[in-house]
C-alpha cells in the first residue's frame, strides 16, 4: 500500500495516478477530495503513525502537504526511519525573491514592524493570534472562519481559490492594501496576489518555509511517480 500525506493539489493529481491511500488532517470542513481510498484525522503523533504504517503494510509513503505543515512532515519522517517504509517528500517550488519583498522566518516575526497600515493577510486563519496585538487594520483571508484572538481592526473573508490577478488587484484597491503578508508557499493559487501587489507598488512580507528533514525531496507529480516505481510501490 502507498500513503499520500496530502491536502493539497499536487496531493490530489497524485492520487489520480497511483493506487494509494490518502490522508487528509480533517482541519476544513469541507474538504476537496481526492481520487481513491480516503481516511481524515490524525495519527495520533509518530507511534500512532508508526503502528498505522505497520497495520496497513505499507511499503512508501508521498509527503505531499502543504509547505507549512511542519508537525505533519517531521512525525512522517521519524516513523518511517523507525518503521523502515521508504519516504518521499513532494513540495511545489517556492518563489523567486524579488524586488519589495521582506523575507522573515517566521509568522511572529512578520508581524513586527509591518510596514503599513492596512494588511492584507494570507497566512491561514491559526496563525492569526499572532497579529493580535498589532494597531493596523487587516483584511484576513481564509477558507474557514478563525477563533479569537486577532486583531482588533479586521475584515475576515472567507474565500477558497483559485483567485486571479485581476480579482486580487480589484480587492486590494477597494481595501486600500499597503502591505502584503503571506508565506512562501508556492503554486499559482498565490501567486495572483503578489503579480497584484507587483503592480500596484504594494510591499510583501514573506514567510519562509521551515526546513524540511533529510528524506529525499522532489518537486513535481511526475518525479513522485518515477520515484514509487522505482521504489516498488
Amino acid at each position: 500500500m502507498i500513503l499520500i500525506l496530502g491536502g493539497t493539489g499536487e496531493a490530489r493529481a497524485l492520487a489520480s495516478r497511483v493506487p494509494a491511500v490518502s490522508s487528509l488532517a480533517g482541519r476544513v470542513s469541507n474538504p476537496a477530495l481526492p481520487a481513491g481510498k480516503v481516511r481524515i484525522g490524525g495519527f495520533g503523533g509518530v507511534d500512532g503513525l508508526a503502528q498505522w504504517l505497520r497495520d496497513n503494510d505499507v511499503h512508501a509513503v508521498v509527503d505531499a502537504t502543504h509547505p507549512f505543515a511542519r508537525q505533519i512532515t517531521a512525525n512522517a519522517f521519524e516513523a518511517c526511519s523507525r518503521v523502515g517504509v521508504p519516504l518521499l517528500i513532494l513540495r511545489r517550488p517556492g518563489f523567486t525573491p524579488q524586488p519589495g519583498w521582506r523575507w522573515v522566518d517566521s509568522v511572529a516575526e512578520a508581524a513586527l514592524d509591518l510596514p503599513g497600515e492596512r494588511v492584507f493577510l494570507t497566512t491561514g486563519r491559526q496563525d492569526l493570534a499572532e497579529f493580535a496585538e498589532c494597531p493596523q487594520w487587516f483584511l484576513a483571508r481564509m477558507v474557514e472562519p478563525p477563533e479569537p484572538p486577532m486583531p482588533q481592526h479586521i475584515e475576515v473573508l472567507l474565500s477558497r481559490g483559485p483567485f486571479t490577478v485581476d480579482g486580487e488587484l480589484e480587492l486590494m484597491r477597494s481595501r486600500e492594501i499597503d502591505v502584503l503578508v503571506t508565506k512562501d508557499s508556492g503554486g499559482s493559487m498565490t501567486s495572483a496576489k503578489l503579480e497584484a501587489a507587483r503592480r500596484l507598488g504594494v510591499p510583501v512580507v514573506i514567510v519562509r518555509r521551515p526546513p524540511l528533514p533529510p528524506a529525499e525531496t522532489v518537486a513535481d507529480v511526475d518525479a513522485a511517480v518515477s520515484w514509487l516505481g522505482t521504489a516498488g510501490a
